[in-house]
């Protein structure tokens, strides 16, 4: 007799249950697309129908607010670049470095270990609000003030505690005896770590890498304290619209369509990893 699949959550328990299963799933269904969708048909109407005093369902759609925001005085474009430089270089040194210092952490026996875990993510849990001056302080002496390297250095103060713990935690699931057949076999300690443990794990890199980008790219505070007119970035250019004279709300949307659909669309590009990572190694962690 061959095998059945194990039922889903959905399929078990009661009718009444498996209903208000449902009923649940579509409320946060509803709760999460309905604000995406009025920002893109937002992003999609003309002024006068995004100003109207009752909503338009039913509207000819129009490029301008997108033609809007690449050309002129509101050119988009240093403001993107600006999100994918320091977006995209903090989160790859925030997994390249996460994965040195993970799988030390994980590998090492040693007194205090699990304190020195918990001190690590806990500078992760600590307010932007509480290292905002310090980091500036800081920077400010060393010129990294209004430049992209300077965002990627603040970014790496929140994303490097996390992307530790949570590559800690993976490289903890993979079974050191792998490890030492390598070594046996006549592997360094890094080769063993490159060629055996490291692919182990791409559920977890990827994860890392998409949740540390995630933070980056949506980050407003460090980008309004730390950045310039030579460095800002999407957020920034999204809060110079809200002006005293009035905010042009197509224009906004159509910023937000930007700052929201790349992270949506890189989530779904990867979401076998990031459903496995968020699931698996981020619950095991010590």
């Amino acid at each position: 007799m061959s095998a059945t699949a194990p039922a889903s959550p959905l399929e078990r328990g009661t009718k009444s249950s498996r209903t208000l299963a449902w009923v649940l799933l579509a409320v946060g269904l509803v709760w999460t697309l309905v604000p995406l969708v009025w920002m893109l048909s937002s992003s999609l109407k003309s002024k006068a129908d995004v100003t109207s005093g009752t909503p338009k369902f039913f509207f000819a759609p129009t490029l301008d607010n997108y033609r809007n925001l690449f050309s002129g005085a509101n050119d988009l474009t240093p403001y993107l670049v600006h999100s994918i430089l320091a977006g995209g270089a903090s989160a790859v040194l925030a997994v390249a470095l996460g994965a040195l210092a993970g799988y030390g952490l994980s590998r090492t026996r040693m007194r205090g270990r699990r304190h020195l875990s918990f001190w690590i993510i806990s500078t992760r849990m600590a307010p932007i609000a509480a290292v905002v001056l310090p980091l500036f302080l800081i920077f400010r002496q060393l010129n990294l003030i209004d430049s992209v390297f300077g965002l990627v250095l603040a970014y790496l103060t929140f994303d490097l505690p996390f992307a530790i713990w949570l590559m800690s935690a993976f490289f903890a699931d993979v079974p050191p005896s792998l490890e030492e057949s390598a070594l046996v076999a006549g592997c360094s300690r890094w080769q063993a770590f490159w060629r055996v443990v490291l692919p182990l794990t791409k559920a977890g890199l990827v994860t890392t890498f998409v949740l540390c980008l995630v933070f980056a790219w949506n980050d407003y505070a460090f980008a309004l304290v730390f950045s310039g007119p030579n460095s800002q970035t999407l957020p920034i250019a999204a809060s110079q619209l809200v002006t005293q004279t009035g905010i042009d709300w197509g224009q906004l949307c159509a910023i937000g369509t930007f700052v929201v659909v790349p992270m949506m669309l890189a989530g779904l590009a990867v979401r076998r990893w990031l459903v496995t990572g968020l699931t698996l190694g981020a619950v095991t962690g010590e």
